[in-house]
Formats: structure tokens, sequence, C-alpha cells
């Protein structure tokens, strides 16, 4: 259990009934918080530390001291919480399906030693634990093909477990993945990766990266704008059965 929470909670006379009530919430939500695997989601965290009258890093200190990037922990809260993902990716594998060995090799060449680079591929992998949980959000993710067809330094066992893992994780029940052929040509994916989340409440972020920084975008007129243009990207993709078996003949191809 929490313990900083369960002190808090009686010395402010607080249950998770009365919790539940104040912020809005169903009492066995509230209830949870008080467990050490539990944090409250990003909108909610801030109120109940409030009314508890302790600082948020007090109560759930773990939520301020990831692995993750200082740059990245605003979205990796937003994915925590999404109930759908929509992510297209040019050149990389997805970090929800990549495997260590992948996360690692995506790094090289980065000012990073190499205890950084465990650190951060350790935390990227950390972040899969959300398609894992008991009620998982559903993820659709649309991969260029070239991603399939490049690897490191011709490491190919890399590639065909990366490979393999995507083929695997692409029967999963919340997980649909689609890739877009080499012979699709020019397509609106070229214009770079996306991810789009729809959040519990309704609302919706995107994540945009480019060479230089990251981004979040909530303004209605962009995310429609990424609407249209995933619709695009979807079109160029093959079927989902079709990308399945392209991905177990990449697999194939890198043994």
């Amino acid at each position: 259990m929490n313990r900083a929470v369960q002190a808090a909670m009686a010395e402010r006379g607080h249950t998770a009934d009365s919790l539940a009530a104040r912020i809005g919430v169903d009492p066995k939500t509230a209830a949870k918080w008080a467990s050490t695997e539990r944090i409250p989601q990003t909108r909610h965290r801030a109120r109940v530390a409030e009314l508890l009258g302790r600082d948020v890093d007090d109560l759930w200190p773990d939520a301020l001291k990831r692995r993750t990037p200082a740059w990245f922990r605003h979205w990796a809260e937003m994915e925590r919480e999404a109930v759908s993902l929509r992510s297209f990716q040019l050149a990389w594998v997805p970090g929800l399906l990549q495997t260590k060995a992948y996360a690692l090799a995506t790094l090289v060449g980065e000012a990073f030693t190499p205890a950084e680079a465990d650190n951060l591929a350790e935390a990227r992998l950390s972040r899969q634990a959300i398609l894992r949980r008991e009620r998982p959000p559903l993820l659709i993710a649309v991969l260029d093909e070239g991603v399939l067809r490049r690897t490191l330094d011709g490491d190919r066992a890399m590639m065909r477990e990366q490979c393999e893992k995507l083929a695997e994780q692409a029967t999963l029940p919340n997980v649909s993945l689609f890739v877009v052929p080499a012979a699709a040509g020019m397509y609106p994916g070229l214009g770079g990766p996306f991810t789009i989340a729809e959040m519990p409440d309704g609302g919706r972020v995107a994540h945009v990266d480019s060479q230089a920084q990251a981004q979040l975008i909530d303004k209605t007129a962009d995310l429609a704008s990424l609407d249209r243009r995933w619709e695009r990207i979807r079109d160029a993709a093959l079927s989902r059965a079709q990308s399945l078996n392209l991905l177990r003949e990449a697999a194939a191809s890198w043994t």
C-alpha cells in the first residue's frame, strides 16, 4: 500500500468515498489510489494532493522520478491514460512495440554513455506495460515498410527478433498493425511520424516528432488535419492480414 497516501487520508479525515465525491470519480477508483501500483490520472493528481494537503511528489514520487527524459514525460503520462492510440511511424518501430536490442540500436550515435542508453531503453520498454494491463488501450499502428528493412551494422538477429515481436503483437486483440508497402510510392506519411491519443474523457492530443524537437498538439484544427492525413495513410497501407504476412516475411528475410 501507499503509506503516504494512507497517512494523508487519515490526517485529513478522508476516505475513498469522500475523495471520490469531491473529485467526481467512482469510489473504487479512488480506493486504488492508496495502492503503490495506481497513480491518479494527470488531471486528478493535483486535486487529490490539494485535498490531502501534500505535494504530488510526496504522494507519488515515481510519477516524477521516471527514467523517461523530462521532455517526454508529459506525453508518457498521456500515453498511459489513453483509451486508444493511433501511431504512424516512418523510420522506427513504435516505442510501445520495440525489443530491448532495437531500442538500444535507435540510440547509437547519440551523446549517451552505455549506462544512459541502457536506462533510456529500459524506460521505453517499461511503457509497454500499458498493453498488458487488464484494460489496455487500443493501439493501431501503421509502419512504412522501410522500417522492416533497415538494420544497424548488419545486425540481422536484432531485426529478426524485432520483426518476430511485431508479428506476435499484431495478433493481440487490442493491437492492429498495418504496413505501407514500398510499392505504394509517395504517400502522405512521408511528411513525418505522429501519434494521436484519445483520452478517457473524449479529449484528444497528438505527439509529433521532428529532428529538433517533439511537440504536443491539442488544437481542434490541427487534430482534424492529422485525422485527414491518417486516413490517407491507412488507405495506402495493406490490409491487416496482408500486413501480418509481410511482417512474417520480413522476419524470415533476416534469418
